[in-house]
């Protein structure tokens, strides 16, 4: 299974036109193998990339339905390159009230599944609950890849989370975030630490790039079921790419059952 995530530099002012169009070229150059042919099964994008999280008054206004341009744009791609896509989240619109909404679109362009980010960022500036109502819901996505455990940014600190995706059935967790420096120690433990207890892989999207004097941390990684990485970036634009075995989770578990020996 190859996946790549696609660490997107946020400029600050930049239009979600301008955005959806850089996305859709870096979604090209991900799709390519070494041989310039289309082998990507995973296409993996950041939090709030069409809007910026740190650009709260863009809310309201850039908010748009689950089928609006940005769902549009990325399932053309989906459907081209014959990949599963994990779109990153878009401010969404719905029944009078906005939310941090992650988007999973399969190989035929099809909104497969939304997450609705359960825990909103209100520390270092950041006004995410005054203007988003959080969502409710974990939620598994089962494909003929895996099973996938969809989260968003903040949900790393939130471990029971996670396992309550596991015990739905997760086998990698996707976490799609805007994650900011001096975190950095924290944003890695955490990547880590709930692969590790939880026995499977972890594969990150985080964002590069200074908005409102915020610097983006980068660092999006794939983590195996042992917590150890695969692969990770740096702190600046990049494409990262990582050959994974799905299958490698159910050995691991079955090695190691460390799920079955929990008593509380």
């Amino acid at each position: 299974m190859r996946i790549a995530s696609i660490q997107l530099e946020m400029i600050e002012g930049e239009s979600k036109t301008s955005r959806i169009v850089n996305v859709k070229n870096m979604i090209d150059k991900a799709a390519l193998n070494n041989q310039g042919e289309p082998d990507i099964d995973l296409i993996l994008l950041p939090e709030l990339w069409n809007v910026g999280f740190f650009e709260h008054e863009r809310f309201q206004q850039e908010a748009e339905k689950l089928n609006g341009p940005t769902y549009t744009a990325l399932a053309e791609k989906a459907l081209k390159y014959n990949t599963y896509i994990y779109g990153g989240t878009i401010v969404e619109k719905a029944d009078g009230n906005l939310y941090n909404t992650a988007l999973f679109i399969d190989r035929k362009g099809e909104l497969l599944a939304k997450y609705r980010k359960i825990h909103l960022f209100t520390y270092f500036g950041a006004k995410e609950g005054e203007y988003i109502t959080p969502g409710d819901e974990p939620v598994v996505v089962n494909t003929d890849l895996a099973n996938f455990g969809l989260t968003t940014c903040y949900d790393l600190r939130f471990p029971e989370l996670y396992r309550q995706e596991a015990e739905a059935g997760a086998e990698i967790f996707l976490v799609t975030a805007c994650w900011s420096f001096p975190r950095l120690e924290n944003w890695v433990v955490l990547n880590q630490a709930r692969a590790a207890e939880n026995v499977a892989y972890l594969i990150s999207c985080n964002t590069a790039g200074k908005v409102r004097g915020e610097t983006h941390l980068g660092h999006s990684m794939v983590v195996d079921p042992w917590g150890l990485q695969v692969a990770s970036s740096g702190s600046k634009e990049t494409i990262l790419t990582a050959e994974i075995d799905p299958d490698y989770v159910k050995k691991t578990r079955n090695e190691f059952p460390a799920l079955k020996d929990r008593k509380l």
